[in-house]
């Protein structure tokens, strides 16, 4: 008999690294707890998706694939036009997709939400995200198909039509767990029954050890790396945020600007190659317009298109100035003292809290160059100091998520933990 399939759920072949990260540690550790059990990816881009990872993969949505044409064309387009469109096309198209999505799951063992923050609303509309959520979920059950929310992310979900989305999809779930308490908690500040689910570290802390290659020491100094994002407000939108981002910029260059002239290398860096690649060239860019005389040999602008290179270049820093939730916790899990700019929510400072470093956290939209300045010196006294400590915290997360693994893939009873149990203390 063949056996059953494990699809995992996500907004993977996009290129944000944080996402494609959360998705090697799933693919890793099934094989590594089902070794047998074939596997498929339901994501926003399965082509990319498939190449890189070798798995199955079918789109999520209807509309991922169409959506820059559809976008661009409906801007030129009256709203009637624009109704008679989702008439005629769209609701049809996705009616088809249901069918689709139904007949895919048809031989599912279990759909697993990994992790990543899927239950934010930061740039995600209703009908996005959370709207494939739901849905996947139900059809999931229709199936009997097993469901399991695993280590996932939450934000304010302030729209009413996410948290319906969002709630209706939990309360299908066979199995429910939260990256940090603040996740669980804020749910349940919404109306949806949490208090009893499980929190684990998040997925990516169970990424397999990575094979890092030191490169040669030719300078001299520190290597600070500075993680950037093209952030433009809570919307995310750039032809609305533009003030914001070019003031992100003004920051962020100014920093350097300190770093470059007092005898530090900085490594500029990235967290999703699609949607932060323009922000190393900026930085570069006003630190020229500024006449800042710098060794050009201590600026490193290297690619980043993959996770293998953002954990390589990550490596080779001692000190990780960062926005991207992700970029912070690789950081962490290199034992790279951190100090962190989150750019929505609390997620980041849940994390940094957790990892003994909650002094050293700014918001971006509220980022202070002098006082980040104030923090990366205070940090940098500690380095030395910290690296055990985040080693051995790293350590108690990944046994924490072979727990989980355990209690998902293995039914045994005497191997589940309790309801409500945490998985570290935090």
């Amino acid at each position: 008999m063949k056996p059953s399939t494990v699809n995992i759920f996500g907004n993977f072949g996009t290129q944000n690294l944080g996402n494609e990260c959360t998705l090697q540690a799933v693919i890793h550790n099934v094989r590594q707890y089902l070794p047998d059990a074939p596997l498929r990816c339901i994501c926003t881009d399965p082509e990319d998706t498939s190449r890189r990872y070798n798995v199955p993969a079918v789109a999520m949505s209807s509309t991922y694939a169409h959506r820059e044409a559809s976008t661009a064309s409906a801007r030129r387009t009256q709203p009637l036009l624009r109704l008679l469109r989702g008439i005629v096309i769209r609701i049809p198209r996705e009616l088809m997709h249901w069918v689709t999505a139904f007949k895919t799951l048809k031989d599912g063992r279990m759909l697993i939400m990994a992790g990543t923050g899927m239950l934010d609303d930061f740039g995600i509309r209703p009908f996005d995200l959370h709207y494939e959520i739901f849905k996947w979920s139900l059809l999931a059950k229709l199936r009997r198909c097993k469901l399991l929310f695993v280590s996932v992310g939450t934000g304010r979900l302030e729209h009413p039509l996410s948290r319906w989305f969002v709630k209706a999809a939990l309360a299908l779930a066979d199995y429910r767990s939260y990256r940090d308490r603040f996740s669980r908690d804020l749910l349940g500040s919404l109306g949806i029954a949490a208090r009893r689910d499980f929190v684990y570290p998040d997925l990516v802390f169970s990424f397999p050890r990575p094979a890092i290659r030191r490169e040669p020491r030719h300078r001299t100094g520190p290597v600070v790396g500075l993680g950037l994002m093209e952030y433009y407000g809570r919307g995310c939108r750039p032809e609305h945020g533009r003030a914001i981002y070019h003031e992100y910029i003004e920051k962020v260059t100014t920093f350097v600007a300190w770093l470059l002239q007092r005898g530090y290398t900085v490594r500029l860096l990235i967290g999703d190659v699609v949607y932060d690649s323009r922000a190393s060239d900026d930085v570069i860019g006003r630190l020229k317009e500024r006449h800042v005389v710098y060794d050009e040999s201590r600026l490193i602008h290297g690619p980043v298109s993959s996770v293998d290179q953002l954990i390589s270049q990550l490596a080779q820093s001692e000190i990780v100035v960062a926005s991207r939730f992700h970029n912070v916790l690789l950081a962490l899990m290199l034992t790279k003292p951190v100090v962190s700019i989150s750019y929505y929510g609390r997620k980041n400072e849940a994390l940094m809290a957790e990892m003994g470093l909650a002094e050293y956290c700014q918001r971006i939209d509220d980022l202070d160059p002098g006082r980040l300045i104030e923090q990366f010196l205070a940090l940098e006294e500690r380095t030395e100091t910290l690296a055990p400590y985040l080693a051995q915290k790293s350590e108690e997360y990944r046994a924490a998520l072979e727990r989980q693994y355990t209690a998902i893939f293995d039914q045994a009873p005497d191997r589940r933990p309790e309801r409500g149990a945490h998985a570290v203390s935090r």
